[in-house]
């Protein structure tokens, strides 16, 4: 008797995966996973039947490459528990080889599909699978006398299953000279896994019956499976909240803010190698966490430790904000990381922990890890993201020039800034002697009015100090700014 076709979504077993296909496959339905040696098909299937078991469906894995031993072993392996599953294994035996199987009369494909195609009705028979994986289907060319007949095969065989109830993942190894467009045309929906120099992508390229999320994805095989990583797309992201200002706790800098910087902006924090960025950044997420929020910095150039200690030692208590959870210090290491993944650990900290702040330091770490992707593109999409979702963003930029002409940024993101704040070093020129000082000013603020002077920022270890209005200092959009005698003699 035919089963009642579910409305419901399958889950994959892949959570990324089910996002990049709007929450899972449509059940009774066929579809291919394509790609080369190594890309992780096989893997996916596993994935795929284990979401089934978990669910108290009915798997069935045909092999026709691999034999059932080594597939067992190796989802043993990565952790998947198949120990009652049903294998089909079609794949050649030793004694295929040591035999000599030839056929002087008969070609191979009239001899041996009869009994192959027995085998396959009598299993899904007294089986009954809710779940089919079948890898790879391409074995039925060599079952076929000609590509009509093959196509003819495939399509019979794709309906004799899922007219049983089965959703179907099936699998193919499409090469130059036997490419596999027939079986990307009869199938429902297309996953394609790709490994690039960039690192491992999927992508979906066909799904009936239901929209998906276009584009390349990342992927990641590890000793647990098959991650996904869905590119970020941030209007799909929304939520109300109040655009109110949030105070640094140092009244001197809230008032160069004109109250401090707003919720959902993105403020871009820059200057030379040890003026003080990160520092002034986490003073914002210091206030937070005296108002019960949480904040989260991403640190690509230094260690936890390092950083902890500079703030310690200038009165930040970042250990004891880590130890209440209103704090979290994440090093990443931008090599392992592509943007996507990058990106879903930033969602998971806003979406679950409900993180209100977030830092990058530094945007040039960041860069490291785009792997030949557009920097400004997929920096765009964060702060997007972040900004829809009420989170107030400051991103670290370092510019490599300790003193000389004044420069925002040196590589084009200025425009995703709804605030561009600046520190720099200055030459003070004593009665008896010269100083190296810094000054903290404002370029731009979109959601309000700012001071248009600058204010002297020193870090004590009482913690940061900002002066009142710098006067008498001259050309600090130059090369070499310089007091006048006047503001000289105030000291």
């Amino acid at each position: 008797m035919k089963k009642q076709m579910s409305q419901n979504r399958l889950s994959v077993g892949i959570t990324g995966l089910n996002e990049v296909i709007c929450g899972g496959l449509i059940p009774q339905r066929s579809y291919l996973v394509r790609g080369g040696p190594g890309t992780g098909k096989t893997t996916l299937g596993f994935h795929f039947l284990a979401a089934g078991v978990a669910l108290g469906e009915k798997p069935l894995f045909i092999t026709l490459g691999e034999p059932e031993a080594q597939l067992r072993a190796n989802a043993q392996w990565l952790g998947f528990d198949i120990e009652a599953m049903p294998f089909l294994d079609l794949s050649p035996s030793s004694e295929f080889f040591t035999e000599v199987q030839t056929y002087d009369i008969f070609s191979p494909s009239e001899v041996e599909r009869e009994p192959t195609t027995q085998k396959i009705i009598e299993q899904v028979r007294a089986v009954k699978p809710d779940r089919v994986f079948l890898d790879a289907i391409t074995q039925f060319r060599y079952l076929a006398a000609d590509e009509f007949q093959f196509r003819k095969q495939v399509l019979s065989f794709l309906r004799f299953l899922v007219e049983g109830g089965a959703t179907v993942v099936f699998t193919s190894e499409g090469t130059s000279s036997a490419p596999d467009d027939d079986l990307q045309f009869i199938s429902d929906g297309v996953i394609y896994l790709e490994l690039r120099p960039e690192g491992r992508t999927l992508s979906v390229t066909k799904l009936r019956g239901s929209n998906f999320r276009s584009g390349r994805h990342s992927l990641r095989l590890s000793q647990t499976g098959m991650e996904v990583f869905p590119r970020l797309l941030p209007d799909n992201y929304q939520q109300e909240f109040v655009a109110e200002p949030i105070s640094s706790g140092i009244p001197e800098m809230d008032e160069l803010l004109h109250g401090g910087l707003e919720r959902g902006t993105v403020s871009v924090i820059n200057g030379p190698s040890g003026v003080g960025k990160t520092t002034v950044g986490i003073q914002f997420m210091k206030e937070a966490a005296g108002r019960g929020e949480r904040s989260v910095v991403y640190i690509f150039e230094e260690s936890t430790s390092t950083l902890l200690r500079r703030c310690e030692s200038v009165n930040i208590p970042v250990g004891a904000m880590i130890g209440q959870g209103s704090l979290s210090v994440i090093p990443v290491e931008p090599l392992l990381y592509s943007p996507d993944q990058f990106a879903c650990m930033v969602r998971q900290e806003v979406e679950q922990e409900k993180t209100r702040i977030v830092m990058i330091d530094s945007i040039s770490g960041y860069q490291l890890s785009m792997q030949g992707q557009d920097l400004v593109h997929n920096l765009h999409a964060l702060c997007k993201y972040l900004k829809n979702m009420g989170v107030t963003v400051i991103l670290i930029n370092e510019v490599e020039a300790i003193s000389g002409d004044f420069r925002l940024t040196e590589i084009g993101i200025s425009y995703l800034a709804d605030n561009l704040l600046f520190i720099r070093y200055l030459e003070r020129h004593l009665h008896d002697r010269t100083e190296i000082r810094k000054a903290i000013g404002v370029i731009k603020k979109r959601v309000s009015n700012f001071e248009r002077s600058l204010r002297e920022l020193d870090i004590t270890r009482y913690g940061i100090k900002v002066s009142k209005p710098i006067r008498g200092l001259r050309g600090i959009l130059s090369a070499a700014p310089v007091w006048s005698e006047e503001g000289a003699d105030e000291d």
